[in-house]
C-alpha cells in the first residue's frame, strides 16, 4: 500500500529532521522543503500529498504567502507552526484557512497526535455520513455542502464543524467538547478557536448561519 505522503516545511533543518523522524515511526511519507517557494514547488510537483506541516516565518516566501497560493487550488489540510504566540497571528492562520496551529517549542508527539486525527477523518473508513436539515445538505463522501441548493466552499475544519453539529442537533455542547470531538484530541487551546470557526462558518452559511446558537457562558447549539 502507498504511504500517506506529508510535507514538511521549515527553514531549520533540524526540525525538519525532528519532524520528520517522528512522523517516519508512524509509517508516513515525509518530503521536505526549506522555504516558501520550494514548499510550492514540492506541493504541485508532488502527487497527493496529504497534509502540509508548514512554518510561518522563512525566506522567500513565509507561511502565509504559501497559504494563499495553496487554498487558491485545495483544500489540503494544514498545520502551521510559529514561534509567535500572538493572538493576531493565530487568528490570522484560521481567516486563511489553515487547520491547525502549534507553536514552538512543541511536542512532536502531540504534532503527530494531530496529524493522526486530521487524517483519520479524511481518509475514514467506514460508511460515510450525509445530513439533510433545514434546507443544508452535507455529504461526507463528496465532502460537499449545499444551502437551498446552492454550494458553499467550507474549510475542512469547517465542514468537521458542521457535520459534528449536524450529528447532535438539538443538544448544547461546550467548547470543551467541540474542541475535544472535533479536534479529536486534548486539545490546550481556548475559547478562540471555536468562536473563529463558527463565526466564519456562520457567515459562509448565510442566513442559515443562524441555526447555529451561542448558549452564553457555554458553548453552542445547532437547532434545525
Amino acid at each position: 500500500m502507498e504511504k500517506i505522503k506529508i510535507l514538511v516545511v521549515d527553514d531549520e533543518s533540524r526540525m525538519r529532521k525532528l519532524v520528520g523522524d517522528f512522523l517516519a515511526q508512524k509509517d508516513y511519507e515525509v518530503i521536505e522543503a526549506a522555504d516558501g517557494q520550494e514548499a510550492l514547488d514540492r506541493f504541485f510537483d508532488v502527487k497527493d500529498i496529504a497534509l502540509i506541516i508548514l512554518d510561518v516565518m522563512m525566506p522567500k516566501l513565509d507561511g502565509w504567502q504559501v497559504v494563499r497560493s495553496i487554498r487558491e487550488y485545495s483544500k489540503v489540510p494544514i498545520i502551521m507552526l510559529t514561534a509567535r504566540g500572538e493572538e493576531r497571528d493565530e487568528l490570522l492562520g484560521f481567516e486563511l484557512g489553515v487547520d491547525e496551529y502549534i507553536s514552538k517549542p512543541f511536542s512532536p508527539k502531540i504534532l503527530v497526535a494531530r496529524v493522526d486525527a486530521i487524517l483519520r477523518r479524511t481518509n475514514a473508513i467506514g460508511e460515510a455520513k450525509r445530513f439533510e436539515m433545514a434546507g443544508i445538505i452535507l455529504d461526507e463522501t463528496a465532502h460537499s455542502v449545499t444551502v437551498d441548493g446552492e454550494p458553499v466552499d467550507l474549510s475542512f475544519k469547517e465542514f468537521e464543524l458542521l457535520m459534528y453539529f449536524m450529528e447532535n442537533a438539538g443538544i448544547a455542547l461546550s467548547r470543551e467538547k467541540i474542541l475535544n470531538s472535533v479536534w479529536d484530541y486534548d486539545y490546550f487551546g481556548d475559547a478562540r478557536t471555536i468562536d473563529t470557526h463558527v463565526k466564519k462558518l456562520r457567515a459562509k452559511m448565510g442566513a442559515k448561519g443562524d441555526l447555529i446558537k451561542t448558549i452564553w457562558g457555554m458553548g453552542y447549539k445547532f437547532e434545525a
